[in-house]
């Protein structure tokens, strides 16, 4: 049993918001992601400028994914008493590049000391009522994914191992697609940011919908696995290949179909990342 799936399924209602990036309700988009150490970083991998930037840039990326513009954002941290006063100075500089690169403005939250650093970001987004969702997934759709993946993975491997990372890495600077998202929008079916892994999220998206997957090829596990890439899963109509073709050069984001949607269901063998 996937224990993430059991608790929150015991929240959802027959008229639950819950599935999607973030709760969609009127023309706000809500949503919350945690970045905590030990459990998505170690503090001797990335600088605090580093562990601020991330942690913002997780959290817009549900917003991304959703189709919705990030205005607001409400800030839980809980730092160790151990950090010195340049230091949490260069964690809120990571938090507001990140916050000013798509023109959040951070209205408030709570701080606590604690035994380690911990953040949690809830971000409040603007929807044209044009949002990206989970649902509507239909037989015969394409499925797709955006950029590259693996390489967050393969560097945290090599974390893991006591290697480095490039500033620059995909581990410590994700990628957002939003001129992408954006431009693509009324010729995709739903969509969500890939967060968990691709194998993980196509099982969230075909679990959301009750359907499955025919892939196009094999994706090799260490690649099909890897979390935190924070590139785009997408379904959409087979006769929007090619817009999307000209859309994915328009805006060089590159896009690889992996796949039909079918009949069944799909089981991720992934190991869970943070369950």
């Amino acid at each position: 049993m996937n224990a993430e799936y059991y608790f929150i399924d015991a929240f959802r209602t027959p008229r639950t918001r819950i599935g999607d990036d973030g709760a969609w309700i009127g023309e706000w988009v809500y949503s919350k992601d945690l970045f905590f150490e030990n459990v998505h970083f170690k503090r001797d991998w990335l600088t605090p400028f580093q562990i601020g930037y991330k942690a913002m840039i997780v959290n817009i990326s549900d917003a991304v994914a959703m189709n919705a513009v990030p205005r607001y954002a409400l800030l839980g941290v809980a730092m160790p008493k151990s950090m010195s006063l340049h230091q949490m100075q260069e964690l809120a500089s990571g938090i507001k590049e990140a916050a000013d690169a798509f023109g959040i403005e951070i209205i408030g939250g709570d701080t606590i000391g604690n035994v380690k650093l911990d953040l949690s970001v809830t971000i409040v987004s603007q929807s044209d009522g044009k949002a990206l969702t989970r649902a509507g997934l239909k037989e015969g759709d394409m499925l797709a994914y955006t950029g590259k993946i693996g390489d967050s993975g393969r560097q945290l491997r090599y974390l893991l191992s006591g290697g480095r990372i490039h500033t620059k890495s995909r581990f410590a600077v994700p990628t957002l697609r939003q001129s992408f998202v954006r431009k693509a929008r009324p010729y995709l079916r739903c969509g969500m940011d890939i967060s968990d892994g691709l194998y993980s999220d196509v099982e969230k998206l075909c679990r959301a919908n009750r359907k499955g997957i025919a892939f196009r090829k094999n994706i090799r596990k260490k690649i099909g696995c890897s979390g935190e890439e924070y590139e785009m899963l997408i379904a959409y109509a087979p006769r929007h290949a090619k817009t999307l073709r000209r859309l994915s050069a328009l805006t060089r984001t590159p896009l690889h179909t992996i796949g039909r949607v079918k009949r069944g269901t799909f089981t991720n063998r992934c190991k869970a990342h943070h369950f």
